[in-house]
């Protein structure tokens, strides 16, 4: 795989992570589970296990329930805009790593791509709820549906 292509992977699955902090996980332990992508023999096999699908399944379907909750705090605040950031390093090293480029440049361009996401997302959202008049809920369901839909696209493209 072209190196420049893997880094735009990374950098894809960097933003997921900044729209939905748990569904980038999730999706890329789902893809490694089952071969979609290799992670095995790098640091980063774990991802793959049994464990780590069930731990970030969950945790992503938590998350699609809290965001629901007016108590939830906004992405861009500093602790969930935190967990953002890692969870992209995290998906943006598997990525780059399924993809021949360095685990630590992965890592650097799936944080990017997770900051993009959770700004460019939260401006999005409240943008569109704003201009439609809409309930919050009409825009973050389909912002969940777009999440998966990419997330499973990009890790589609091993």
């Amino acid at each position: 795989m072209n190196s420049g292509f893997a880094l735009f992977l990374a950098f894809g699955i960097g933003v997921v992570a900044g729209l939905r902090s748990m569904t980038a996980p999730a999706i890329v332990a789902w893809a490694a589970h089952l071969g979609w992508i290799n992670l095995s023999g790098s640091h980063l096999a774990f991802v793959g296990s049994a464990g780590a699908v069930g731990i970030f399944t969950l945790g992503a379907l938590v998350e699609f329930v809290a965001d629901q909750l007016p108590t939830t705090p906004a992405r861009t605040t500093a602790v969930p805009l935190a967990a953002r950031i890692v969870m992209g390093s995290l998906t943006g090293a598997c990525l780059g790593t399924a993809g021949g480029v360095s685990l630590w440049l992965g890592a650097l361009i799936g944080a990017i791509g997770a900051i993009a996401g959770a700004f460019g997302g939260y401006q999005a959202r409240v943008g569109l709820i704003r201009a439609l008049h809409a309930p919050d809920f009409a825009i973050a369901v389909p912002e969940d549906l777009i999440a998966i839909g990419l997330g499973l696209f990009l890790v589609s493209r091993f």
